[in-house]
């Protein structure tokens, strides 16, 4: 499994958001954009992950970046999620997994001596350019947030 790398652009795509509504990585043109893959909505994990990106949304705000949270759940669970964990950023259904491809983080996994195709929990710092700016591909889901907001300072 190979994924996009620092300076790569960034696949152009149109997801539907926890709303139904249709959402396009352009629509945020001259904005950074956050764009984190998730394996699955109200798990342990994404839910710590998710609700760490939900308290950091105004130092996010700060630094002009929008958060869009993508994962293989159909639009209904992502509502359930959104209503569930209060969360402020926008979760796209990702159903068939054509932008986990596109990005290159969906591929060959092992839990519990199971090996299935999944999605990886990689997340990239889209650019105002639409350029990947920066991967995060280690973390821990707990710190995903400040890891985030940790590059955003320093940059």
């Amino acid at each position: 499994m190979t994924y996009l790398s620092q300076g790569s652009t960034a696949p152009a795509f149109t997801l539907l958001d926890q709303n139904g509504k249709g959402i396009s990585l352009s629509d945020f043109g001259g904005k950074k954009v956050l764009v984190y893959f998730y394996p699955k909505a109200m798990t342990p994990g994404c839910k710590v992950q998710a609700c760490g990106l939900r308290d950091s949304q105004a130092e996010l705000t700060n630094h002009d970046v929008v958060v869009l949270g993508i994962s293989p759940d159909p639009v209904s669970r992502l509502k359930k999620f959104e209503l569930k964990d209060e969360l402020n950023f926008t979760l796209l259904s990702d159903e068939d997994h054509a932008v986990a491809d596109a990005f290159g983080v969906w591929g060959p996994k092992k839990f519990m001596g199971k090996e299935y195709d999944g999605i990886h929990r990689i997340s990239f710092l889209i650019d105002e350019q639409g350029r990947v700016e920066k991967v995060f591909d280690k973390f821990k889901t707990k710190d995903h947030h400040q890891v985030v907001v940790d590059y955003l300072n320093q940059a």
